[in-house]
Order: structure tokens, then C-alpha cells, then sequence
């Protein structure tokens, strides 16, 4: 049997080109450090890109000035926060940025949940402090920092910014305060802490999303039809997650259905991360352009190359991922 740390390791795979050349800045979460899990997965998956993460002051005002002449001196392409640091990278307008389980209410958060008093850092700082205390004049220093959050947002802004938020979380849940600002938030199956699996699975589509526009960089389209993904159960399809985690690699990829009441709640639960705003509601398969349709149903004639899903050529998921893995990517 596999370990837990096998079964972890087997998410985590390098993606060269991606921010290839470019700054990533880190912006870690309460207690935590430059030196935490999420950076050295970002070191891993990103190995080409130079990934910045400084140790924060404990007193939020010390922090924002650091990240906010960070930024100005770095000039990264993208900026991704987790926890606390999310709430700071909101405030880092101007460049591309990643909000993680974005701590808005850090304040209160602090009371409700017993982060007040003498605290452990989760992570080693390079300073060697291994605690910090909370109190009273330090929760309201928190309170009015945060009061500038959502005060900068243009219409660029609105593209520039995604929020990620774990249905799982129990400690923020700041998913509707999001999308009172923002409108590029997506909800992802994981907690208040990223592990491997939730962080390739909702992150890296993410980061792939922001390293395309950046790079004005087109990918071959494939068009998914919904009938294809389920069984008869309405189950998963056996190896279906797979190879969709394989084909948004190298591919631009939407799903295709026409039943919006149960499209949506399903893709959500089974495709999450990758399924937003890539599902198209149509009856009219014939008109979508693109370079490859994979579907069960007889389509007639497609702008895109018919694959028919459960032919002797794809029966199954597995024989998907042989086809393209034969193309590399075209």
C-alpha cells in the first residue's frame, strides 16, 4: 500500500514553462513564514520561476509597507496569498494576484478561534523566533488594516484578482464578501490549509489561466461533452479526473452540455476547479469552433474534429489519454 506521503507526492509533478522567467510573490498566512509547505510546492511545480517570500511582521502595518516596497522593487508577474496573506494581496493592487482563503475578518477570526495570547509560528523564520504574543492592541491594529481592503478596485482590477475558497474551511469564510468586489471567485474541495492535492487541482489551473493572458499564449481547444464524464450512475467515469488534469495541461478545455439544472451542481462537485467558466450550455454542437469534440452523441458535421466516445478507438477514458498523449499537445 501506498503512504500517505506517496499518495500525496503523486499530485505534485513540475510545470517548466509555466511563469517561466517570471517573479512569484508569497504572501504566507498567520504564524506562518516564508519558509512554509506552499512555498516549497510553488518552488516545485513553478522550477522556473523565481519565487519570493519574505518572513511578515507580526504587526500588520510593518507587514503591508514590507509587501508593498516588495512589489514596487520586484515587479512580480503574480502574487498569491493564503489566510492573512490573501487579505495583504488584495490590497497589492496593480499586478495579477491569487487570493487564497482570503482572511478579510482577521480580527475577529483571531478572537473567535483562541489566536490571541502566546502563539507558536507554524514554520521556522529566518529571524530564529519561534513565538509571537497577541493581544488586545494588536487584534485592533489588525481590525484597521483591514479597513483598507477593497478600496482600490478599477475595472482592470477586476480582471487581475481571483479568489480561491475551500468548501471545507472552518475557520474564513469570506466567499460572499469576495464577490461583493470582485466577480473571479471559485469555490474548491479542500480546507483553510492547502495540501498538495487542492493546491494542483485548484491553484495550478489558475496559475495556468494567468500565465496564458500574460503570454497572449493560444492552446488547442478540446470540447468535452457532458455525457462522456458520467456513468450510468452518474458516477465519475473511471479515469475521467485523470485525464482531465492531463488535457488542461497542454489544452484549452470546456464542457458541453445542455441541461443547466443538472450541468452545473455536477460539474461543481466532480470537475470543480477546472469546469469554471469553461462549461457551455448549447444544443448546437455543430457551431462550436475549436480543434477536437469528444462526445458520444452523432453530432453530423463540427467546426472541430469528431471523437466519438465509446467507439473501439475511445471506449474509455484510458484510451483519451493514450490519444493525446501520442499528440503532445496538438
Amino acid at each position: 500500500m501506498q503512504s500517505v506521503m506517496e499518495q500525496q507526492n503523486q499530485y505534485v509533478k513540475q510545470f517548466p514553462e509555466l511563469m517561466k522567467g517570471k517573479t512569484v510573490v508569497y504572501v504566507h498566512g498567520f504564524g506562518s513564514s516564508g519558509q512554509s509547505g506552499t512555498v516549497q510546492r510553488l518552488r516545485t511545480v513553478l522550477p522556473n520561476a523565481r519565487v519570493v517570500a519574505p518572513d511578515l511582521p507580526i504587526h500588520p502595518g510593518e507587514a503591508l509597507s514590507l509587501l508593498q516596497r516588495l512589489c514596487h522593487d520586484e515587479q512580480p508577474s503574480l502574487i498569491i496569498g493564503t489566510s492573512m496573506g490573501g487579505m495583504y494581496t488584495e490590497m497589492l493592487y496593480g499586478f495579477d494576484r491569487i487570493c487564497i482563503n482570503p482572511a478579510f475578518g482577521i480580527a475577529d477570526t483571531m478572537q473567535s478561534h483562541g489566536l490571541t495570547g502566546k502563539q507558536q509560528f507554524f514554520a521556522p523564520r529566518q529571524d530564529g523566533i519561534q513565538e509571537f504574543y497577541v493581544d488586545k492592541p494588536l487584534v485592533k491594529e489588525y481590525r484597521l488594516t483591514t479597513e483598507g481592503n477593497f478600496q482600490g478596485i478599477t475595472d482592470d482590477e477586476q480582471q487581475r484578482v481571483f479568489g480561491l475558497f475551500g468548501d471545507q474551511d472552518p475557520l474564513v469564510h469570506t466567499y460572499d464578501t469576495f464577490t461583493e468586489h470582485y466577480r473571479q471567485a471559485i469555490r474548491f474541495h479542500g480546507e483553510h490549509r492547502m495540501d498538495d492535492h487542492s493546491f494542483m487541482h485548484a491553484v495550478m489551473p489558475v496559475v495556468r489561466w494567468i500565465d496564458d493572458r500574460q503570454e497572449h499564449r493560444e492552446r488547442p481547444i478540446i470540447y468535452i461533452g457532458m455525457e462522456t464524464l458520467y456513468d450510468a450512475y452518474h458516477h465519475p467515469a473511471p479515469s475521467m479526473m485523470k485525464a482531465v488534469r492531463m488535457l488542461i495541461e497542454n489544452y484549452q478545455v470546456y464542457f458541453v452540455g445542455d441541461d443547466v439544472a443538472t450541468m452545473g451542481p455536477w460539474m461543481a462537485e466532480h470537475v470543480n476547479v477546472p469546469a469554471w467558466h469553461h462549461t457551455i450550455y448549447t444544443y448546437r454542437r455543430d457551431l462550436l469552433y475549436g480543434d477536437y469534440l469528444l462526445s458520444r452523441q452523432k453530432e453530423g458535421d463540427t467546426m472541430a474534429a469528431h471523437l466519438d466516445f465509446g467507439s473501439d478507438t475511445f471506449k474509455t477514458w484510458d484510451d483519451v489519454i493514450t490519444y493525446f498523449e501520442r499528440l503532445g499537445g496538438q
